[in-house]
């Protein structure tokens, strides 16, 4: 128990000396009053440069999800879909998602997920005469 003991107060002891008892100056002490002639002069050395460059927004994080509204143009645009673009995938939308699904290869779930999103979206913008016609 002995043995213990005076290891534990060489610990404290330890401590105390090499820095964790020591408290730093309070930073009034620390540091000199300056003249408002040096504090300019230190404002105008030390201005940060304002970049005049037009910031890029951040790509969306993780795969990107499109909308309804983007669904159903391409579709349109892929000669699947004759509804309105009405923003709302329903049954119509998911029958036209189903059918582009099966004449691509791919699975036929009714959901736009990462791949049919991959396939779908060339008919997003297409140029003038890229829009192939529909497989039956």
């Amino acid at each position: 128990m002995k043995k213990y003991s005076l290891i534990i107060a060489v610990m404290f002891f330890g401590f105390y000396m090499f820095g964790c008892g020591k408290k730093e100056a309070p930073m009034e002490e620390a540091q000199e009053p300056m003249s408002m002639e040096a504090m300019s002069a230190t404002a105008t050395q030390t201005a940060p440069v304002v970049s005049q460059a037009k910031l890029e927004p951040l790509p969306p994080a993780g795969p990107y999800k499109p909308t309804a509204n983007e669904i159903q143009t391409a579709l349109k645009n892929a000669n699947f879909y004759s509804g309105p673009i009405d923003g709302e995938i329903g049954p119509v939308t998911k029958k036209a998602i189903e059918e582009f699904q099966q004449a691509n290869g791919l699975k036929a779930d009714g959901k736009v997920g990462t791949k049919t999103w991959a396939v779908l979206s060339k008919y997003l913008n297409p140029a003038p005469a890229a829009a192939e016609p529909r497989k039956r």
